[in-house]
């Protein structure tokens, strides 16, 4: 496996990982209706960012990803 081939993977499970911590995350908003809407964005939210390519942009995205899921655990925490 190449450098290069072996960071796509590592980019790629650190995408899957958040992605996932975002579903987990959305189980906790007990109304059914704003779930869906939550789990909704996220699908579309990581989907409009499936097409880059670029190292530093996915490194970027995922930062960003990671401090929106931060964010939204503690709105969710509040709300209960």
């Amino acid at each position: 496996m190449s450098y290069k081939t072996l960071k796509q993977f590592i980019l790629r499970s650190e995408v899957l990982k958040l992605y996932r911590s975002f579903l987990r995350l959305s189980y906790k908003v007990e109304d059914k209706a704003r779930r869906k809407e939550l789990q909704y964005w996220i699908r579309s939210d990581f989907d409009s960012n499936k097409n880059h390519t670029e190292e530093e942009v996915i490194k970027m995205a995922i930062s960003r990803g990671k401090l929106s899921l931060r964010e939204l655990e503690q709105t969710i925490m509040i709300a209960k």
